[in-house]
């Protein structure tokens, strides 16, 4: 089952956030961070969850943003499964209910950014299966 998490509840998502920010800290820190900075700034965290568990076994975290190059877009900042429930179409499905959200918010895209290497492939065989395409290269720059 699909649920947004709303400020109070987004300690729930942590493990599965864990395992793709694997910095992101101890869960205090996690939470005030997610709900004191990010969420002011629009973001947004749904979690799939399994009976008897209530950890999310998959997390995603997003926002809405207008650009030039893109429109309005739903951007997903970070989609991830904790290990014991991959290959259980769970992302998927979060992948699914996020792009229905862009269509109830009349966004022009829906867009993400993955990690390269082959330790992500069945992340970018899901994303294709979704009827993505690679389609800018992202370069960044430490500061």
């Amino acid at each position: 089952m699909i649920q947004e998490l709303h400020a109070g509840a987004t300690n729930l998502v942590y493990q599965a956030m864990l395992e793709l920010r694997p910095n992101i800290g101890p869960e205090s820190v996690f939470v005030e961070h997610v709900d004191t900075v990010q969420r002011p700034e629009g973001y947004r965290v749904i979690g799939f969850f399994v009976e008897d568990d209530v950890q999310a076994a998959a997390a995603a975290g997003f926002r809405i943003v207008n650009m030039l190059a893109w429109g309005r877009t739903l951007y997903c900042d970070d989609l991830t499964t904790r290990p014991e429930h991959r290959g259980k179409g769970h992302a998927g499905k979060l992948l699914d209910w996020m792009i229905d959200e862009a269509k109830r918010l009349h966004c022009d895209e829906f867009h993400l950014d993955s990690g390269v290497g082959p330790d992500r492939m069945d992340a970018h065989r899901l994303y294709f299966n979704k009827k993505m395409r690679i389609s800018a290269f992202h370069f960044l720059r430490p500061i």
